[in-house]
């Protein structure tokens, strides 16, 4: 299974459409415009098939998480002990 292919199922599977893996790779700071995301949703045979590399699959993913779960809080400082 290619990265083309898991990435088209998760979008079905969630129901995405394409302005929302958009907004989704903004979420971590990656830009694709609407005619590159549709040139990776085409068949392979395509005269304007664009194979989804590694980085764009692991950002969609690391944005996916911020989109469903929300940005990660920052954890304060420990609390001290107090030795006597």
């Amino acid at each position: 299974m290619t990265n083309n292919d898991i990435l088209k199922k998760l979008r079905v599977a969630l129901s995405l459409k394409n302005t929302d893996i958009i907004a989704i790779l903004k979420l971590v700071d990656f830009n694709i415009t609407e005619s590159e995301l549709g040139a990776i949703f085409r068949t392979e045979d395509h005269p304007n098939f664009k194979p989804c590399g590694d980085q764009l699959l692991r950002n969609f993913l690391n944005g996916l998480i911020i989109y469903k779960r929300g940005p990660l809080e920052k954890k304060s400082e420990p609390a001290k002990k107090i030795l006597r």
